[in-house]
């Protein structure tokens, strides 16, 4: 690093300017502890600081992470940073499969390339191996739940993913330089529900929760989704765990407060990567606001700062939803995925009387075949739409399609478009919320059309070419500017 790039990132580091939350740390030589950019903590001197990629970086330089600004809780790359970049879709996917017990070559081969090529990368973007980094991961994981919940440690380092506690002990002593328990220092203020775990997820402010509150409840699918007293609620069904999963923010420590059964900690991580998608946890809105602001000048106020991109729980689950909403009401669609949801969704016992179904998989639809015409027609759902839910079914359980991360958005719409029924406005409409596709535009949405009106649909793409690359986010704020209309 030459010296005026360590002057930039320490008068970064000096403004605890929350853009760069997540952008790099800062190893603090006098102390030994590394920092989020927003650290509270006295500024060190410069020649104190060392400015690392990654908390993983950091942590195989040997600093430990900081008790006060919690590196765990460090909102991550946006999304549009991953698209052209294989370490950042790497990083995303070890996130999530942290607790299983991955190889290298597995790793590679879900990423598509070769676990040289992957190696390579990692030691030019982030100055690390991948399995650092996933030890990492886990590490911090099991701090995150160490501070905030009441699990044994035992426990801790199961749903963190380590396999043993032993192991989990040497590893918390060698990188942390001390025992697990000394987390466990705000464990008298953590109210006592043994059926619960509560962690907390980081963003970068300003992040409008009540827009994005209001945009779920009014798409929630009832018995399965809720949105109450300013939480967001919904049934989990992931592999053979399932159970119940509570958001709420926490604007004074820019996290959102992440409660989940304690049946789900066996799928921990990829409960909270679902998360981060569903509340678009990586967003930079700074940046995407640089871009959008261009909107306002077509309307005042037409783009607003903070506002975020809502992705989804279940890919096929939000699939399923947008081919039911074709041509229909949002209010209509709400009503057939509910149906759906009752007649062929696992029931589960909640303890919340609104929440009572699990979604149907894709794989219930595939042992269905041709007579999902009759059961879907049954519930009020046309022909046309019963044929395209089924193949999408198919072709997710077949790895023919694929909507979650790794994914090349634009492939995977290519491959939409091609099954019956499935239009450029439901392709785009699923890479918006399952790929949490930055860029996604469907131009002819009534919505659109109607925030840009007199613009024509053809008109619309070349005005919405400098919206790119979040298309997708422009999409939300034409929506929300007519709530009022």
């Amino acid at each position: 690093m030459s010296l005026a790039e360590h002057d930039d990132l320490y008068l970064a580091f000096k403004s605890k300017d929350s853009r760069f939350d997540g952008r790099f740390f800062v190893g603090v030589s006098s102390t030994g502890v590394y920092c989020r950019p927003v650290c509270k903590a006295k500024t060190p001197k410069s020649e104190n600081c060392l400015f690392f990629t990654s908390a993983a970086e950091a942590e195989q330089a040997g600093f430990r992470p900081c008790l006060l600004c919690r590196p765990e809780l460090s909102p991550g790359f946006a999304i549009v940073d991953s698209a052209d970049s294989l370490a950042r879709r790497a990083t995303m996917y070890l996130e999530e499969n942290c607790a299983d017990n991955l190889s290298l070559e597995q790793i590679a081969k879900r990423l598509g390339c070769s676990d040289r090529q992957l190696r390579r990368v990692f030691a030019a973007e982030l100055h690390i191996t991948p399995i650092q980094y996933l030890q990492t991961c886990r590490l911090l994981l099991a701090k995150n739940l160490l501070t905030d919940s009441r699990l044994s440690i035992t426990e801790v380092a199961m749903a963190s993913g380590f396999g043993s506690l032993r192991r989990f002990n040497v590893l918390f002593q060698k990188h942390y330089r001390t025992a697990p328990s000394l987390f466990r220092r705000k464990a008298s203020k953590i109210n006592d529900q043994t059926s619960w775990v509560t962690v907390q997820l980081g963003y970068r402010p300003p992040y409008r929760w009540r827009e994005i509150l209001d945009f779920l409840s009014h798409r929630a699918i009832p018995c399965v989704e809720l949105v109450k007293d300013n939480e967001y609620l919904r049934v989990a069904q992931i592999g053979g765990a399932s159970g119940t999963v509570k958001i709420a923010d926490n604007p004074k420590q820019n996290t959102l407060k992440v409660t989940i059964s304690e049946s789900l900690l066996p799928v921990l991580p990829q409960v909270l990567a679902r998360v981060r998608g569903l509340f678009d946890l990586y967003c930079q809105p700074t940046a995407v606001y640089e871009v959008l602001c261009a909107m306002n000048q077509l309307s005042p106020g037409l783009c607003e700062i903070g506002t975020r991109l809502p992705g989804c729980f279940d890919p096929f689950e939000i699939s399923v939803r947008a081919i039911l909403g074709q041509q229909i009401t949002v209010k209509a669609a709400q009503t057939l995925a509910a149906r759906v949801a009752e007649a062929l969704g696992a029931p589960l016992e909640t303890g919340i009387p609104e929440l009572s179904r699990a979604f149907p998989s894709a794989a219930i639809f595939v042992k269905l075949g041709e007579s999902v015409e009759d059961v879907l027609g049954r519930l009020g759902v046309t022909k046309t739409r019963s044929k395209s839910v089924l193949a999408l079914a198919r072709s997710l359980e077949s790895g023919e399609l694929t909507l979650t991360n790794p994914v090349d958005p634009l492939e995977e719409i290519r491959k939409l478009i091609a099954l019956p029924g499935i239009g450029e406005w439901t392709a785009n409409y699923i890479a918006m919320r399952a790929m949490s596709w930055t860029d996604a535009f469907p131009h002819t949405d009534y919505g659109v059309m109607k925030a840009l009106a007199p613009y024509s649909p053809k008109e619309i793409l070349p005005v919405a070419k400098a919206w790119k690359p979040w298309r997708a986010y422009a999409v939300i704020n034409l929506w929300n500017s007519l709530k009022d209309k």
